[in-house]
């Protein structure tokens, strides 16, 4: 992984003057560093989805002299052995070809993005996420296209823990009607990904007009919800195919929810034996499956 140091810094400072072009092209360099030291620029273009001149203008926008010269600045401080998981994962390995090889380079892909989830950075920011969410009176949850199924992971776990979340996904467009009630005490936490939803925006922008605190659980640090959120935690998207996987960020919502857990362990457990006792009332789960004689 390419160490963070002035290039990954100017980039992010720089990112707001870029054209649309540029951006793009800088937010792959971002996500993907050894890329750019271990390919061609013409695959780096087409892996950011742009021309490889953008990667030149891109060079020559952060003060490279050109392509070559940014690239080299990469090769210099990269940091990964030539069987590391960065060169192993930009190779074309035997099993590239059948349903086996792709199944195993994905779960090796999911396994190394949780373990960077474990990076001190992250796991402090995580506890700082936690100790504000565990603070705050009301808890808004924010997560819409591919991102709804995090935010409903969040809030269905935290029903069972009692009544401080409420999630945004009202139907015939009322999704951020329950705003109207939310105070300075309240927080949103909001989940997305790139491309970023334009509702999400939105909605995390009105949130923050009326004085809530914006929590951000989102994919790089040049996110549009950077800019707007008190507290942010990054995970990776990249996956081995066409969709971008969201894994890493189920577990950061499972890691939020048994955090907000252990802030109050005997209020937990109230919680969590009044939903059993109202869920067995309901019958809702099977207690005993007959098995089907063959």
């Amino acid at each position: 992984m390419l160490q963070k140091g002035p290039l990954h810094a100017r980039i992010i400072e720089r990112f707001d003057e870029m054209s649309e072009q540029l951006q793009q092209a800088a937010r792959h360099v971002l996500e993907h560093p050894q890329e750019v030291a271990l390919v061609s620029m013409r695959e780096l273009s087409r892996n950011a989805g742009v021309q490889p001149s953008t990667m030149t203008r891109l060079a020559k926008f952060l003060g490279f002299t050109g392509y070559e010269d940014f690239r080299g600045h990469h090769a210099d401080v990269i940091r990964v052995r030539t069987d590391g998981f960065a060169a192993r994962a930009l190779q074309e390995d035997e099993g590239a070809g059948n349903g086996e090889g792709l199944a195993f380079r994905m779960l090796q892909g999911l396994s190394a993005q949780i373990s960077r989830l474990c990076e001190p950075d992250t796991i402090r920011h995580l506890n700082t996420m936690a100790d504000h969410l565990t603070k705050a009176r009301r808890i808004y949850v924010l997560g819409l296209r591919s991102c709804h199924s995090v935010a409903w992971h969040f809030h269905y776990v935290m029903t069972l823990l009692g009544e401080k979340t409420i999630h945004l996904d009202g139907p015939a467009g009322t999704s951020g009607d329950p705003l109207i009630r939310a105070t300075h005490e309240d927080v949103l936490l909001a989940i997305s990904i790139n491309p970023y939803s334009l509702q999400t925006l939105e909605l995390a922008e009105a949130a923050r007009e009326k004085g809530i605190a914006i929590l951000a659980i989102t994919d790089s640090e040049v996110s549009p919800l950077v800019t707007i959120a008190e507290h942010v935690v990054l995970f990776p998207t990249e996956s081995q195919t066409f969709f971008h996987t969201l894994t890493p960020a189920l577990a950061v919502s499972e890691v939020l929810c048994g955090l907000l857990a252990s802030h109050d362990r005997a209020g937990a457990l109230e919680e969590l034996k009044r939903a059993d006792k109202h869920l067995s009332a309901m019958n809702t789960y099977a207690t005993s499956i007959p098995r089907r004689k063959i």
